[in-house]
Order: C-alpha cells, then sequence, then structure tokens
C-alpha cells in the first residue's frame, strides 16, 4: 500500500465516524421525543403499567448501526428520563434499560449475523419473547420493593395483567419496527447519514413475501393496539 493510498483512507474513515456520531445523537433525540409522546397517549394498564414505543426506534438503530448503538441509545434515553420526566427514580431507570435491551439486542443481533428481512424478522420475535420473560421476571422480583405489595398480589397479576400487557407492547413495538424501517432509510440515506451507494447494516431486500410481512405486521399492530385499549379498560367488552 503506498502513502497516497494511506493518507486517502483516513478523511474517510472521519467521515464514516462523524456520520456514525450523528445518526446516534439523531436517534437518541427521536427516541426520547418518542417515549415523551408515549407518555401523553391516555393508555394505562392495572392504574401503573403505560405503554413506551420507543423501543422500536432503538431497534430500527441497532439494524442500522449495530447492537452497541442500541445499548448505547437505551441507556441514554432512560438516564435522561429518569432526570427530566421519570417518577421512579433509579428502578425505573434501570427498569427502562432492562425492558428495552432484553428487546432490541436479541433483534440487532440476530440481524447482525446475517442482514437478511428473515432475520430481521425472528430477531423481533426473540425480542418479543426476552422481553416479555424478562419484565415477568423483574416484576416478580422488584415491584413488591417499590410498590409496596406484598409477593402474593404481584403473583397473582403476572398472568393476567404483567405477561399481555408485555407481550401487547412488544408485538405493538415489533410491528413498528417493520412497518417503519424502510422509509427511515430512504430518509437517512436522503439526508446522507448513510452511504446511498454502499451496503450497510441498514440494507433489507423487499420482495413478495416481504411484502406479505408488512400487511400482517399492520395487521398485527391493529389486533394489538385493540386488545391493549381492552387491557386497560378503555374498550369494555
Amino acid at each position: 500500500m503506498t502513502e497516497k493510498t494511506v493518507t486517502a483512507s483516513k478523511p474517510q474513515g472521519k467521515k464514516i465516524t462523524a456520520r456514525t456520531i450523528a445518526s446516534v445523537a439523531m436517534f437518541c433525540a427521536i427516541a426520547y421525543v418518542v417515549m415523551l409522546l408515549s407518555k401523553l397517549i391516555p393508555i394505562s394498564v392495572s392504574g401503573f403499567l403505560t405503554p413506551d414505543f420507543k423501543d422500536m426506534v432503538v431497534v430500527i438503530a441497532g439494524f442500522i448501526l449495530g447492537p452497541l448503538a442500541s445499548l448505547f441509545i437505551s441507556v441514554f434515553v432512560s438516564v435522561l428520563e429518569m432526570l427530566t420526566w421519570s417518577t421512579t427514580g433509579p428502578i425505573g431507570m434501570l427498569m427502562n434499560i432492562l425492558s428495552t435491551c432484553a428487546f432490541a439486542l436479541p433483534a440487532t443481533i440476530v440481524y447482525k449475523h446475517r442482514h437478511k428481512f428473515s432475520n430481521a424478522v425472528l430477531g423481533l420475535v426473540f425480542g418479543v419473547v426476552m422481553m416479555t420473560v424478562m419484565m415477568l421476571i423483574w416484576n416478580y422480583l422488584v415491584t413488591p420493593l417499590y410498590m409496596g405489595v406484598s409477593r402474593e398480589v404481584v403473583t397473582g397479576m403476572l398472568v393476567p395483567v404483567f405477561l399481555p400487557f408485555n407481550l401487547l407492547k412488544g408485538c405493538i413495538n415489533a410491528a413498528l419496527t417493520i412497518l417503519l424501517y424502510k422509509p427511515v432509510i430512504n430518509a437517512l440515506r436522503a439526508a446522507r447519514l448513510i452511504p446511498s451507494h454502499e451496503k450497510t447494516g441498514g440494507e433489507i431486500k423487499t420482495g413478495k413475501r416481504q411484502l406479505g410481512v408488512v400487511i400482517l405486521s399492520l395487521l398485527i399492530l391493529v389486533a394489538c393496539v385493540l386488545l391493549l385499549l381492552i387491557l386497560s379498560g378503555i374498550i369494555v367488552l
């Protein structure tokens, strides 16, 4: 390799690093705004469980930038939420980090292994399952400590309350990820935050099968929103 080649390669590395930093900062801002908007939605299950849709932003960022980006965004936004909005303190912050990472990291790690649409869907399924299990364990162990209720009461809420709530929240975030991923990629390329001429972690080929999954995701989203409204008591059957 000649000296000219080495010299020419350095600015490119800096340029990519600057793009990555800008993209991470942008996703942090978007995730925080989505978190705030989620708090404004008048949906509450059992009086204290509220949906948070920032997880889909964290996953989309991880699909594009890698699992470490998802981890950083999750921690950063959760800390910022604790300092500016949340009333649950460090325990709530830790819960947010565990919930988001349990959902986002399996999805992004599976997709990083092979950049295919099927891997993205499989990773999201793993993420929903992992997040649901993690939150059941968390609520069983920690909820009695900071809510002042007996463990027997919490145990009685695991299946009828915590399980469906976390499943629905995870499925909604997964469906939103599939529906919004392509528009986000196109917007980032138009803004030149990711290269348009190179294969990146955000590249997912589309086809008839993928279109079917997108339509199914839309149906799942509608069904889960309706079920969440029923679970919260807004819709009474």
